[in-house]
């Protein structure tokens, strides 16, 4: 069996109650009722996904309930997401609809700014 990366789809017929963990690119045309990591997700236009989500690279087109963090995300036209989205690279086509806040990823592990005492302040 040679080595490489695979591919699973879950059809338009199939309901998830649960989280989904995939080390594989993942195609979703059903609907999700639970959290999302894998590698790679394509979503299509018909899908439901309630839940967080995480991947290196994501192209959604469905609808999504919860937070989006991906690397490299794609928003298409017919895709409806009601939640925050932290991205590296982010394309949002003309139409799609989002309810929720942006902010890349490094804004994530930015700690507060923290006040200068007063101390310090005076010496300069």
């Amino acid at each position: 069996m040679a080595s490489g990366s695979t591919f699973s789809v879950i059809g338009a017929d199939v309901v998830i109650t649960g989280n989904i963990s995939a080390t594989a690119d993942l195609h979703i045309d059903g609907t999700v009722e639970g959290d999302i990591t894998c590698a790679s997700l394509v979503q299509g236009e018909k899908s439901e996904i309630r839940g967080a989500i995480t991947a290196e690279s994501a192209r959604m087109a469905g609808t999504v309930n919860g937070s989006i963090t991906a690397r490299e995300l794609v928003i298409l036209k017919s895709a409806r997401i009601e939640g925050d989205v932290h991205y590296d690279a982010l394309t949002i086509e003309q139409g799609a609809q989002v309810d929720g806040r942006f902010a890349p990823n490094a804004r994530q592990a930015v700690k507060p700014v923290q006040a200068v005492p007063s101390s310090i302040a005076a010496a300069e």
